[in-house]
């Protein structure tokens, strides 16, 4: 793989991980359930994010 193309696909991933906390921190949930949401986001980066995606706290 080309590393242009690696490096591309790294920051589009470090702008959703920031996109999904602003976003988490921004919702209605508890200040446990963000903490452990954000903490499934950063553990688990790529699946973290498509959980979080699917079944994540929604800004109300």
């Amino acid at each position: 793989m080309n590393a242009n193309f690696s490096g591309f696909l790294g920051l589009i991933h470090l702008a959703l991980v920031v996109w999904a906390a602003v976003a988490i921190l921004g919702s209605s949930a508890t200040q446990g359930q963000k903490v452990l949401w954000i903490l499934l986001v950063l553990l688990f980066p790529v699946v973290g994010l498509i959980i979080w995606f699917i079944a994540g706290p929604k800004k109300t």
